[in-house]
């Protein structure tokens, strides 16, 4: 395999730590939705699928329009459409304070899923250009910054949405305009990196010599496996304070607190797992966090609310391991299309995830929330098709 002209580069941290932060506000505006599904239930007289439906909007823009804008930069790189993406945020987050029906709130979210379509695939690049060979701790880094936004929704939504209300999420939109300040001067490292690589010739990375069909097969499985992660992880997110409510009769604050906790721990988890696939392979860091979880994701809806509270916080730190470890696998299998290859995983990552939650929401509908959560760990034995996973490390 040829070096990429990265691993000669030193590792630019104050980059990724800026891409990290702007995906901490990014992800904290397109959360905010979720957490006020309890307020909003109430005030427009929202059925569980009709949840599911605006998780559906706001994920199913990205599901395709990801892949199709990270094919476009690996074309034609534009360093300004991570700008541009922050500022389609600030105008969904606007739109959602706004709304005042069921579809203006489909609208809003569908809005704030197209910001973030144009935002993970090119920030997913910058990293990994930033990384100076460090793929893994890189990848984490800018996970756990979104992750970070997602763990502070709920609480953002304890501390001043639920108190003030929807409209009250507008405020937010002073985020997006500091991510978008941000974006701009990364914009311009960008454009200088890309000059830089192009004066020094660098060579064309090649990926692993797999056939077109293990290839394939390959991607499935990361499907697969995407699709265990997010379908359980966005269904903790948009129903777990209605699974705490109905089970252990408690008040919204209190379940948005728990809420936060158990995405505090999928934040922490997602760092730590990009530098330990750096160091004992991604393979081996996939099946730790994805098998491991079952037995806790198994136990957990059958315990007390301690035990619950416990196991999901296990749950979400050995679970949330794998994502990092997924993204810079899926790259290195096909390194000279990582914008394509990124926006492939998240944007499956998320549109699955959505799809998911909206035919769980309707399923409870109909049996009730803890039945699906009773059944929701069962996707985790999708996590042995990792066996199918062709060694490239």
């Amino acid at each position: 395999m040829t070096a990429h002209r990265s691993l000669l580069m030193p590792t630019s941290y104050s980059v990724i730590l800026a891409v990290s932060g702007t995906h901490l506000i990014n992800d904290l505006i397109q959360f905010l939705l979720p957490a006020l599904y309890p307020v909003l239930k109430t005030e427009y007289a929202l059925s569980y699928f009709q949840l599911g439906l605006l998780t559906l909007a706001q994920q199913i823009t990205a599901c395709f329009l990801q892949p199709i804008m990270g094919l476009y930069g690996d074309l034609r790189p534009k360093p300004y459409m991570l700008a541009v993406s922050m500022a389609v945020v600030a105008v969904g987050v606007v739109m959602l304070a706004l709304a005042n029906s069921f579809a203006l709130l489909l609208a809003a979210a569908a809005v704030l899923g197209i910001g973030s379509a144009l935002f993970h695939p090119e920030a997913s690049r910058v990293c990994r250009m930033a990384s100076g060979g460090r793929f893994g701790f890189a990848q984490s880094s800018f996970q756990v910054g979104g992750n970070t936004g997602t763990a502070l929704g709920p609480l953002a939504a304890a501390l001043f949405v639920l108190p003030l209300g929807q409209v009250s999420t507008v405020w937010f939109g002073l985020l997006a305009v500091i991510g978008f300040v941000i974006l701009i001067r990364i914009a311009g490292w960008f454009a200088n990196h890309q000059k830089m690589l192009k004066s020094a010739g660098t060579p064309r990375t090649e990926g692993p010599q797999l056939s077109r069909p293990r290839l394939i097969l390959a991607f499935a499985v990361i499907g697969a496996l995407l699709l265990s992660k997010f379908v359980y992880i966005e269904t903790f997110k948009s129903y777990y304070t209605f699974f705490l409510i109905e089970r252990f009769g408690m008040e919204i604050r209190q379940a948005q607190t728990i809420l936060f906790v158990f995405l505090g721990a999928v934040a922490v988890g997602t760092f730590f797992g990009g530098p330990i696939g750096d160091r004992i392979g991604r393979r081996r860091v996939i099946w730790v966090s994805i098998v491991g979880a079952l037995p806790f994701a198994l136990l957990l809806p059958h315990a007390n609310l301690w035990g619950v509270i416990v196991l999901s916080i296990l749950v979400g730190l050995i679970l949330s391991s794998a994502f990092s470890a997924i993204v810079v696998y899926a790259q290195e299998l096909m390194p000279q299309k990582v914008g394509m290859v990124s926006g492939f995983v998240f944007g499956f990552a998320f549109g699955v995830g959505a799809l998911g939650a909206a035919a769980l929401g309707g399923i409870a509908d109909l049996v009730g929330m803890q039945q699906v959560f009773n059944a929701l760990s069962l996707l985790l034995f999708l996590g042995f098709l990792t066996a199918l996973l062709p060694d490239i490390e």
